[in-house]
């Protein structure tokens, strides 16, 4: 079942893996056949599917439930963002971690949020020897959220953005997620000292695809943006729907009922 954590790990060696993150199965099935290398969840996209608010409130059965109907349908490596592990309390981020190796995920974000990184190195450390345990490599990607959620004055961020990729490092973490980091220069320092791999968001002013290479970045997510366009999208067709009985004008190419049950069929190299 888990013959793709090595292969998920290379996908950070090798130049820019761009992950657009998903929050249903058909969604990663969907990303995959349009060539993706491997699929990533976005917690807020997964909360949403089930009709939870994003936050550590999705209920863990709903989650392993939504991993497993992933994994089942993909023949590349899934990545699950289970957001600060869905406790504090590091017997039950263990027992989290577990439920989602079990599900067939060979990677994690794992995020220290507004709580202290040391609360996060433990949690990386949780995260290694449970995955060490059952014998899986596991992608650990440290979030680290000062940016996000300006924890700190502007000047301050990036000497403490260093410091924690330092210290996730040394717990154990296999990458470092810094959304909210736009600008070239602050890229270009965290990229040079960190020794592991750096994984940005997608955000209207971050350089292009090829900069960020250049600037040393090895992984790029698109977060809760595809979610957030998808529902906007089912909005207004819902609303002229429900208001006229017709729908609008979709994208410039919906896909048709036959090539969406296509696309679910079981493949056989499926898990």
């Amino acid at each position: 079942m888990h013959t793709h954590d090595s292969s998920f790990h290379a996908l950070h060696k090798q130049g820019l893996l761009v992950l657009a993150n998903v929050g249903d199965a058909g969604s990663a099935r969907l990303v995959e056949s349009l060539g993706s290398k491997a699929v990533a969840t976005s917690s807020a996209a997964m909360a949403w599917a089930n009709g939870y608010q994003d936050g550590n409130k999705l209920p863990l059965e709903l989650l392993l439930s939504s991993v497993r109907s992933m994994t089942r349908t993909l023949n590349v490596p899934l990545t699950v963002d289970i957001e600060g592990g869905y406790s504090d309390d590091l017997a039950q981020v263990s027992k989290v971690i577990e439920g989602v190796i079990a599900a067939g995920a060979v990677g994690i974000n794992l995020e220290d949020g507004s709580g202290s990184p040391e609360l996060l190195m433990r949690k990386i450390e949780t995260a290694r020897k449970t995955a060490n345990r059952l014998g899986v490599n596991l992608f650990i990607n440290a979030r680290c959220d000062l940016y996000l959620k300006n924890l700190l004055p502007a000047d301050d961020r990036l000497d403490e953005a260093l410091k924690r990729t330092r210290r996730y490092a040394t717990a154990g973490a296999d990458g470092f997620f810094i959304p909210g980091m736009t600008t070239p220069d602050e890229i270009a320092v965290i990229c040079l000292a960190s020794e592991l791999p750096v994984n940005l968001l997608a955000r209207d002013n971050l350089p292009t695809l090829e900069e960020l290479q250049l600037l040393g970045v090895r992984r790029l997510s698109a977060g809760s943006s595809l979610a957030e366009s998808l529902y906007g999208a089912l909005a207004e067709q819902a609303r002229q729907f429900l208001q006229q009985g017709m729908s609008v004008p979709g994208p410039s190419k919906p896909y048709t009922y036959r090539e969406l049950n296509g696309l679910m069929a079981p493949s056989s190299t499926a898990h």
